[in-house]
């Protein structure tokens, strides 16, 4: 169960809370759409699980419904999805047709009768081909856009631009369009079971669960089994540290139902570690959250090496849990990490590495950046900050204008 939005006063203060219900009140009785593609797994299902919630408590009638696709469509959307990301990806005629086949079998059963439909990604995006006379339309982008390949950007510019906003996690991925853009970072519950206080025996019993040894140091990845989150580089990185340093690797993350890639990239690890037992790579289900937790509250240095970002809240989340993080510098991830003083950016393997080493063996400084991390996340990467920015934008949609906001 959510807590209720009171229980947040604690980590972010009273008059946080205040602000919250006083908007609620201006929005009172408005009806807000979210539609994304899976129920489960993911960041997006993650925030959309808490944010739905909260926006109920105060007033707003908010509903969630998940599109419905076959393994095609999710492969093509995958490859649009990794196309964005500028991975040299091309759509064949076929493709295109299987996503608008599936747009239009959607149209045909999803109600789009709402004040506000809040899209997210390019796996729903052609829904607005159902737009309601007077309903406003959000695309929210969840990926990094900074580059994408140029043919699939212009497959999906035109039905973006029939929207009457944009949203983005970083300003780096904000496009050329004749909507507003509007610039709203994700965010973690500091309440939910990823992230809330544990107890010393629930971490060891998790830990020892999963064949790790508690009393040496553990390096940590926390992600989807997904090749922009180079975890293949990872245990590169972790083989040329640990020359000097005797340390574990444990590499871990769930599934999402929308990405097929997903169990060959899990393999591909496993081949890759076979021959080291201080390896330890780990599927979880999506719903593992309390194990995900513990694991970072156990390790010694958490990585998170990707090589494209949307945002990365795995970053944050750690951040959140006072613990070193070295990650890559891509997508929003800058967002959340000042160099050498939040946490540590990195460009390559051997930069990783390095800084795996530089962590382990100076505990002092290690722990200094774990807790400028975790201030930093408490005043900028918290559910109410995400929560005041969406009920900002709807209050906005009523008076819609031609300029590019920044909600902070």
């Amino acid at each position: 169960m959510t807590a209720g939005l009171d229980a947040y006063a604690p980590f972010v203060g009273r008059a946080t809370i205040e602000e919250l219900r006083l908007l609620g009140e201006r929005l009172r009785g408005r009806r807000v759409q979210h539609i994304n593609s899976t129920a489960v797994g993911g960041g997006v299902a993650e925030i959309l699980n808490r944010l739905v919630p909260l926006l109920l408590e105060l007033g707003i009638n908010t509903r969630w419904d998940v599109i419905r696709g076959g393994d095609e469509f999710y492969a093509v959307t995958k490859a649009i999805h990794n196309a964005l990301h500028g991975q040299p990806v091309t759509l064949s005629e076929h493709d295109v047709a299987v996503y608008r086949e599936t747009t239009e079998q959607n149209l045909r059963t999803l109600a789009l009768s709402d004040d506000i439909v809040f899209i997210h990604d390019p796996q729903p995006a052609g829904l607005i081909a159902g737009r309601a006379p007077g309903s406003h339309w959000i695309w929210r982008c969840h990926i990094d856009l900074s580059a994408p390949v140029p043919s699939v950007w212009e497959f999906l510019r035109p039905t973006v631009e029939r929207y009457d906003a944009a949203v983005f996690s970083a300003p780096q991925f904000s496009r050329t369009l004749p909507i507003d853009q509007v610039l709203i970072a994700p965010s973690i519950d500091p309440l939910a079971d990823k992230n809330r206080e544990l107890d010393a025996r629930t971490i060891e019993s998790i830990v020892t669960s999963l064949g790790l040894d508690p009393g040496r140091p553990l390096v940590t990845q926390v992600s989807r089994f997904d090749r922009l989150k180079d975890p293949l580089g990872v245990i590169e990185a972790y083989r040329l540290a640990k020359k000097y340093n005797d340390c574990q690797l444990l590499l871990v993350g769930g599934s999402a139902t929308d990405d097929p890639e997903g169990q060959a990239v899990l393999t591909e690890c496993r081949d890759r570690a076979a021959d080291d037992r201080d390896i330890h790579v780990v599927e979880l289900p999506p719903t593992a959250n309390i194990e995900i937790n513990a694991v970072q509250r156990a390790s010694t240095v958490l990585v998170q090496k990707s090589l494209r970002e949307g945002f990365g809240l795995t970053v944050a989340e750690a951040l959140w849990k006072a613990k070193p993080v070295i990650a890559g510098a891509v997508g929003g991830i800058p967002l959340q990490i000042t160099h050498k003083y939040s946490g540590v950016l990195t460009h390559t393997i051997e930069g990783t590495a390095y800084w795996i080493k530089q962590l382990l063996n100076a505990p002092d400084f290690a722990r200094h950046l774990g807790e400028n991390g975790r201030e930093h996340v408490r005043h900028n990467f918290l559910l109410t900050r995400h929560l005041r920015d969406y009920m900002l934008l709807f209050l906005y949609l009523g008076h819609l204008g031609q300029s590019v906001i920044t909600l902070d």
